[in-house]
């Protein structure tokens, strides 16, 4: 009798043993005929694992940009502010400065009698 690589000859066992030792050649058949599949899945598996951690590292490369660049945006927007809080400062100072010295003219203008001189002459015109 000729056996091919899954036939095997057992003379000496009984029924039951005989589909034991079928079954358990057909589970190893499975078995080797699923390690190539398997292998390919695996492949398969570590591509994707490989296209997820390289898209997880650009998305984190995005994200640190933009949160530079808030933060360059918040520090600008900062010293923008810093310059227009001074101007306006600087604006308030020179206000109330000129008030001041137009207060000081009305004073000196009211203790020297200009003033009283030249309502005079506008109503002494107007009549």
């Amino acid at each position: 009798m000729e056996s091919s690589s899954l036939e095997i000859d057992l003379p000496d066992t009984n029924e039951e043993g005989k589909l034991y030792v079928v079954d358990s050649l057909n589970n190893l058949n499975k078995l080797h005929l699923c390690s190539d599949g398997s292998q390919h899945l695996l492949s398969i598996s570590i591509s994707c694992q490989h296209l997820f951690f390289v898209t997880l590292i650009i998305i984190l490369i995005v994200s640190l940009a933009l949160v530079s660049f808030v933060i360059f945006l918040t520090i600008h927007t900062g010293n923008r502010m810093d310059e227009v809080t001074s101007r306006l400062a600087s604006e308030r100072k020179n206000t109330e400065n000129l008030q001041n010295i137009n207060s000081m003219i009305l004073k000196h203008l009211n203790q020297s009698g200009i003033m009283e001189k030249e309502e005079n002459l506008f109503t002494e015109n107007s009549t």
